[in-house]
């Protein structure tokens, strides 16, 4: 994400080496702010807002923040401490209106409702958020900002269990760490759910980073961990903490239901020891090949209605949060300075103790990309899915992709076959191809029926080599046009017709371009139909590709969001093992979103 800079007096200082460098205060605020920033002196004189007689409660500019709940009260002290001090922008005091709420409610409502907020500020726990509310495109625009504190994600345990591998001395990377909380029969390991946290997410990034530097399938030990993970899930951070022993009793310790290990920031860690006592209390263990971190960035929505005043009242208040004094604030609740270092009065406190690598730098913040690939596992793995994937089969399939000297639909193949290893046995995944008359007066044909890929196939082999065959044998339809709107529907109603409760049942069709056959169903007649038969009891969700620059994405998301699903957009074919992830995740969730 971009960031611009503020002038000189308002930048931080850079940290040391090997540790991320601490980003300038800065927010990337468009037009308006930028024009008050230039003009703003001469307006404030003309409004007589430089005049610091005037009553607080007369001229007050008034700020809503949405805060994530662990750093909602220290900000809220924060913006109590300004208002009783009068802290002023321009001459008008400053009110800014702490609320705290899950970061994951607001990203989803800020990236599906276009409708105007009635806040003006966000500080979610982690940048990811930022992300997935930018995500559609279609949602409230969103300027996202810098840090204002961060805190280490770590795997957090009760005494006992932490004893028993090895804490404070024994040194663990991700891997490492999580293979032996499975393997000890005296730890029981909970996670909140990735999909909710940012916390979850992190940590089964980082130890899916960490078991490809071991070798190996990787991919099936991240899959088992996450199996594990999935069976003492939380719905978030508070709730995983409920989960833990609250003390060292053998009634606490042996109870089932009580877990002695979770996934947890250090912040976390520090308020939970706050109130424990003896065994209640948590050691944490920092893996060694570095922890990700939380960095709550001030991010201001839907700048372009905020007037001046808003504007730079909202960069005041950035700021001030930036200051000793809200700092010093902020380390009492146990978080850590922008750059992740910290002094032993919070890792301490939270569990830390030497050696462990609690001052080692921080993880490099992993790529949107490897946390769409991570969230599209884990909703995979613990929810198995049902698919039917339609590949285009056009002419047009054909078209060499400029780099790669490779056709659009080996490339296609090739992705395809290594999406597949992310998928579990308990999976199921069927295959159409689509090209205009390829079947009779049908524009598609079913090539493999939709069944577990662990399931066994003729010749010895399995239902996922079976598969894998056919996506490699796959070829464009030479003079084949593109029958997508027949094949849309046909396949949509396939899918509800073998609906398998508990599963996550979508249909994930690939095309290259717009529908091309003139005796199909028109677009308006197939938006109309799918709107009639779409069933909310059983959602079958309708995840569209865009495949080349020739693909209308637009026209594919019109389609696919009245079933639930949408419309993505690849110009490289490779992406689509990628894309397919995400779309499974974002479906996944308004999916349980709904449900709620």
């Amino acid at each position: 994400m971009g960031r611009h800079s503020l002038p000189d007096e308002y930048a931080g200082e850079g940290s040391g080496d090997g540790s991320p460098p601490r980003r300038r205060r800065t927010v990337a605020i468009a037009t308006m702010l930028v024009l008050a920033v230039a003009a703003g002196t001469a307006v404030a004189a003309q409004g007589g807002l430089l005049s610091f007689s005037k009553n607080c409660e007369d001229s007050a500019v008034h700020l809503s923040m949405m805060a994530s709940p662990d750093i909602a009260p220290s900000i809220r002290a924060v913006a109590d401490k300004a208002r009783k001090d009068e802290v002023r922008s321009d001459g008008r005091c400053l009110y800014v209106t702490v609320v705290a709420r899950d970061s994951y409610k607001v990203a989803d409502t800020l990236s599906s409702d276009a409708r105007t907020p009635d806040f003006q500020v966000w500080l979610p726990d982690s940048d990811l958020w930022v992300d997935r509310a930018k995500g559609s495109g279609d949602g409230v625009p969103i300027t996202p900002g810098d840090s204002v504190a961060s805190s280490p994600v770590t795997l957090a345990m009760v005494p006992s269990a932490a004893r028993s591998l090895g804490w404070p001395k024994k040194k663990y990377s991700w891997a490492e760490l999580t293979a032996a909380a499975m393997k000890s029969d005296k730890v029981r390991l909970g996670a909140a759910d990735p999909a909710r946290s940012a916390t979850g997410l992190l940590a089964l990034t980082s130890i899916g980073a960490s078991s490809e530097k071991q070798g190996g399938d990787s991919d099936t030990r991240v899959a088992a961990t996450a199996k594990l993970l999935a069976q003492r899930m939380s719905d978030g951070d508070n709730q995983v903490l409920e989960t833990l022993a609250q003390s060292d009793s053998g009634a606490e310790q042996g109870n089932p239901e009580r877990n002695q290990a979770v996934l947890l920031s250090e912040q976390a860690a520090f308020a939970h020891n706050a109130e424990a006592t003896g065994g209640g209390k948590l050691d944490l263990f920092y893996p060694k090949d570095g922890t990700p971190l939380l960095n709550y960035p001030y991010t201001l929505v839907d700048e372009s209605r905020m007037n001046t005043s808003e504007s730079r009242a909202a960069l005041r208040f950035m700021t001030l949060l930036n200051e000793p004094g809200a700092q010093d604030v902020l380390a009492k609740s146990g978080f850590r300075d922008v750059d992740g270092t910290a002094g032993e009065s919070v890792v301490a406190p939270a569990g830390g103790r030497k050696p462990q690598p609690y001052a080692t730098s921080a993880a490099a913040a992993p790529t949107a990309e490897a946390l769409q690939q991570t969230l599209g596992l884990w909703t995979i793995t613990v929810q198995s899915a049902r698919l039917t994937t339609v590949v285009d089969a056009s002419g047009s399939m054909a078209t060499i992709v400029p780099g790669r000297n490779q056709s659009r639909m080996d490339v296609t193949k090739a992705s395809l076959i290594q999406a597949l290893n992310q998928f579990t046995p308990n999976d199921e995944i069927g295959l159409w191809e689509f090209a205009t008359t390829l079947d009779g007066d049908k524009d598609y044909r079913k090539l493999v029926p939709a069944t577990r890929l662990g399931d066994p196939a003729k010749g010895g082999s399995t239902h996922r080599e079976k598969l894998a065959a056919a996506f490699a044998a796959l070829k464009p339809v030479p003079g084949g046009a593109t029958g997508l709107y027949d094949t849309m529907l046909a396949a949509y109603k396939d899918a509800q017709a073998t609906y398998v409760k508990g599963k996550f049942n979508a249909v994930v069709i690939l095309t290259d371009g717009s529908n091309q056959d003139s005796l199909s169903i028109s677009r308006s007649a197939l938006i109309a139909e799918l709107k009639r038969i779409a069933d909310p009891e059983r959602p079958v969700p309708l995840l569209a590709i865009a495949v080349g620059p020739e693909a209308d994405r637009e026209e594919v998301n019109e389609i696919a969001k009245v079933t639930g699903g949408g419309g993505y957009q690849v110009i490289d074919p490779a992406e689509i093992q990628t894309v397919i992830l995400q779309a499974i995740m974002t479906a996944g969730q308004s999916s349980h979103a709904a449900q709620e």
